[in-house]
């Protein structure tokens, strides 16, 4: 793993937890030793709700090198890059790897916004490279989105595939990017929307919030999107869109609540304010809420002991 942040020390978290043994590679102490509190924390979680023991936890951390030596990756063979959403940066690492590694290392960028083709033009060996986007948090939540290009081979995507679905990860395919990928753009699209009817003065976030949890998101997490657009049938979602398209937010500028936040320093959780006041909610509270859901999911892990 390229990036000791938040993406890298969640990886490492699975791929240690799954018996890999893990190289993390950052760029300083301070950075070092946040990654390896991040991975902590992740274990004593897990701990916490039974999921594992102070001995895996040990173990696995025995498997992970944490370090500013790029060296250490030479007998790597698939590394993750997570370094900043900077083309330069990125294409710097990518010289970096590359000249430790050799031309057939397999590189898999965790980007959430850089086309492919785009990255795959800054690597020596670009049928070597791929995305492999996951989400937060990245130890937990199993969603991964590969994202190939036109020079990406066969065995490359084979063998990243191959480890994404040991570590029991569900990895969805795309044959080129665009821009979003797949779940930004659902993402986006509900933003948008939910921005509008708060800013139209029709609900407020706490009951978006509320509709969202506890119609779509349980709905679609038990059967699919589409598999429910089938069910209701064509005719009736083409008079519902008939009804409702041409009411939808289709604005392409940042909204005023979004630009207002920015300007006043109330940017959401970090700034303590954003839609919520975020000193009214248990920070705890919330980081085992978003790991909640997936708790399952790693009784399928292959703990070291």
């Amino acid at each position: 793993m390229y990036g000791a942040g938040t993406i890298g020390a969640c990886q490492a978290t699975l791929t240690s937890g799954n018996g890999y043994s893990t190289i993390v590679i950052g760029h300083s102490e301070e950075g070092l030793s946040r990654c390896r509190n991040t991975m902590l924390q992740n274990w004593n979680d897990l701990i916490a709700q039974k999921l594992a023991t102070a001995a895996n936890r040990r173990a696995a951390m025995d498997l992970v090198t944490i370090t500013n030596d790029v060296s250490a990756l030479r007998d790597c063979d698939i590394v993750f890059e997570a370094v900043s959403e900077d083309v330069n940066i990125k294409q710097r690492v990518y010289s970096i790897i590359t000249e430790v590694c050799g031309r057939d290392i397999i590189v898999a960028s965790t980007t959430s916004s850089i086309d492919a083709a785009i990255l795959a033009e800054k690597i020596e060996n670009p049928a070597r490279f791929l995305i492999a986007h996951p989400f937060q948090p990245v130890h937990m939540l199993p969603l991964v989105e590969v994202v190939r290009h036109t020079e990406t081979s066969e065995e490359t995507l084979n063998q990243v595939c191959t480890l994404l679905k040991d570590l029991n990860r569900q990895v969805v395919m795309l044959n080129r990017s665009v821009p979003g990928f797949l779940v930004n753009r659902f993402a986006q699209a509900l933003f948008r929307e939910s921005i509008y009817l708060i800013e139209q003065g029709i609900t407020t976030a706490a009951d978006i919030d509320r509709a969202i949890k506890y119609a779509v998101g349980m709905r679609y997490a038990s059967i699919g999107l589409l598999e429910y657009y089938d069910a209701v049938g064509f005719e009736l979602e083409r008079a519902i869109a008939l009804n409702v398209y041409p009411d939808l937010c289709d604005t392409k500028s940042i909204q005023k609540t979004t630009l207002v936040g920015i300007a006043s320093g109330r940017t959401g959780q970090k700034a303590g304010q954003g839609l919520y006041d975020w000193s009214e909610k248990d920070e705890d509270d919330f980081r085992y809420r978003k790991q909640a859901p997936y708790f399952e999911g790693v009784r399928q892990w292959h703990m070291p002991e």
